[in-house]
């Protein structure tokens, strides 16, 4: 039953399985499970599968953590009859993975969804309501087949690269697995994405306010992780690299998936540690409690038109006036000038192959029925609003020319000015089938105004001949990696004989190598933020009773913006994770400011 990996068999990581539904007068509650150990702890894992505000919609998938145990599980809302049910019953099937160096839960989800579909069909052939042993049966086969058997889990926990990540040969494991989605998360966000760059790089708090469904919210934690993973996860013997800082932690940053109030607790114990965390969350009383994250990004800010892309908070520390008054406020971060360099050259690597954004996961017509959208806001128009939070002075000094025009007073009324906007829908969403419920997440793609750009017959990969697709996207992998095209070849399935490939198949291809392309990009910055932080590091660090005291030019050798509060807060960052002790402190008066003008250090 169910997907298998590379090699023909299913990953045998799974240490429990679990049935949670609503009750209306228990609450949310477990009503049927199975464990690999009888000491293995399931409480209060039904308020993670089963999150507030999922009654709105008909199926879910969810992503979580329980005692830092992989989790997913597949969401149902059945229609029912019965008294004091309101109409329907939720509930939720759901698993949890054994701890490992990169848990994949991803790879269950069609096997996991498959399993809930036989099951409810049992229920309503015979028009019941709740499950009987019998019913479990599918369950338990599924269990025993990918119950937990070795410590090692069979290699189904490792990570052993990118290359080896993507080049799965099974196109249904990798359509499940969402780093593939990273193109559609960086067109989603546009150049505020690398704010989450640098919050995932800096090992901070991050969480995602977002409505039901979770599935796309849950997906971008895990892109957002993936995109420093290669930086951040350390195997036996990395971390004695020359050319880079030893890291304090040996681990990527936590993705914790869905959280809910019942988590607040634990979301202080990973705050404790060095880690950091990202998260998601459909409960609004986490907007009203900054102190708890670092980095708010609100899905649901742009509106019942969603023409807005959405909004990012910083949480920042503030002096109570009085007792009880709140320490900390959410204060609103688009992004800054010095990533215009790094947004441009990924910008570069999507659009060689915007147009392939356009398979299972991007379909034109579960939006707009299938209508073409006219072009909108060039894809340039969100660099040139970095100038309008800049003053004319500091952008004529640092980019070399002169802004003429635009003020405040040209905005329309009411129009928040400065803010990136988008005609029509920006926004994370899911997929609807025929049936009318979520399969899988969906996200705007060329064509329907998030690039800019109707997709024109001459830029479509798909049109153009076999050779001229895989010489273009051999391009871009190696163009970006440096690697040889030999590499390359093991991603593209391309069918040596002259037939034709399936189109949905052509565009995961494609897919694929743009996704390479961009990690490969945020790992070459990445490498240079390291390089350069090496050379203010004293050999052997230094205490962090003494810091080391940095100057606005040292912070623009970083090729980071030297009036940017959130740019030196990044350094001092980066120092923390891989200063080897040391604490780097920018010093940021007017006499630096004025010597940052004139020319002196």
């Amino acid at each position: 039953m169910g997907t298998s990996d590379a090699k023909g068999k299913v990953p045998q990581d799974v240490v429990a399985i679990f049935h949670a539904s609503f009750h209306p007068t228990k609450g949310n509650l477990i009503d049927w499970s199975l464990k690999a150990s009888d000491d293995f702890d399931l409480d209060h894992v039904e308020f993670s599968s089963l999150p507030s505000g999922l009654h709105l919609v008909e199926q879910d998938v969810v992503y979580f953590t329980k005692d830092g145990h992989q989790g997913v599980c597949v969401f149902r809302r059945r229609q029912t009859a019965e008294h004091g049910h309101r109409g329907f019953r939720l509930s939720s099937l759901g698993i949890l993975l054994a701890k490992s160096s990169r848990s994949r839960p991803w790879r269950h989800v069609p096997a996991l969804k498959a399993l809930v579909h036989d099951i409810y069909s049992s229920l309503e052939d015979r028009d019941a309501q709740d499950p009987t042993e019998d019913d479990w049966q599918p369950a338990r086969v599924f269990f025993e087949q990918r119950k937990v058997r070795r410590a090692d889990l069979a290699g189904a926990g490792d990570w052993t690269g990118w290359d080896t990540e993507l080049n799965m040969g099974d196109p249904d494991i990798l359509k499940t697995t969402p780093t593939v989605h990273l193109p559609h998360m960086l067109r989603i966000l546009g150049p505020s994405s690398l704010t989450l760059y640098k919050h995932v790089l800096g090992r901070r708090r991050i969480l995602i306010y977002t409505a039901p469904p979770v599935e796309a919210a849950c997906i971008l934690c895990h892109v957002a992780a993936d995109i420093c993973l290669e930086d951040q996860f350390f195997a036996d013997g990395d971390d004695a690299l020359p050319d880079r800082p030893k890291a304090q932690s040996r681990e990527s940053i936590k993705v914790l998936g869905v959280v809910t109030l019942n988590d607040l607790d634990r979301l202080q114990q990973e705050s404790n540690s060095s880690r950091g965390w990202i998260a998601c969350t459909t409960d609004a009383i986490f907007v009203e409690r900054p102190s708890c994250y670092d980095l708010l990004i609100d899905l649901t800010a742009s509106g019942s038109n969603k023409a807005t892309r959405p909004i990012f908070y910083l949480s920042k520390a503030v002096e109570p006036a009085r007792e009880r008054q709140p320490t900390h406020r959410l204060s609103l971060v688009r992004f800054t000038w010095s990533d215009v360099k790094l947004w441009t050259d990924l910008c570069h690597l999507m659009q060689l192959d915007s147009s392939a954004h356009d398979g299972s996961c991007c379909d034109p017509s579960s939006s707009n029925g299938g209508k073409s959208r006219p072009s909108v806001v060039s894809p340039w128009a969100d660099i040139w609003r970095v100038y309008e939070d800049v003053c004319v002075l500091c952008a004529g000094l640092w980019m070399g020319h002169w802004r003429n025009g635009t003020t405040p007073g040209c905005s329309s009324p009411g129009e928040n000015w400065g803010s990136i906007r988008l005609e029509g829908e920006d926004y994370l969403n899911v997929v609807r089938n025929e049936n009318g419920g979520s399969s899988t997440p969906y996200v705007r793609n060329v064509g329907m105004g998030i690039e800019g750009r109707p997709a024109g017959p001459s830029s479509d990969p798909l049109l153009r001949s076999r050779a001229s697709r895989r010489t273009s996207g051999m391009s871009v992998w190696t163009w970006a990696s440096g690697k040889s095209q030999a590499t390359t070849l093991k991603t593209i399935n391309v069918d040596e004989d002259g037939q034709d490939l399936d189109i949905a198949n052509r565009r995961l291809e494609v897919q694929v190598v743009t996704t390479l392309s961009l990690l490969q990009a945020f790992h070459n910055n990445t490498s240079a933020l390291l390089g350069q932080l090496l050379t203010f590091i004293p050999p052997g660090g230094r205490s962090p009773e003494i810091p080391v005291v940095l100057t606005l030019k040292d912070v623009l050798s970083f090729e980071l913006g030297p009036l940017s509060s959130l740019d030196h807060r990044f350094v001092e960052w980066l120092a923390e994770e891989y200063g080897d002790g040391s604490q780097i402190v920018v010093r940021k008066g007017w006499r630096d400011l004025v010597g940052l003008v004139i020319g002196f250090g």
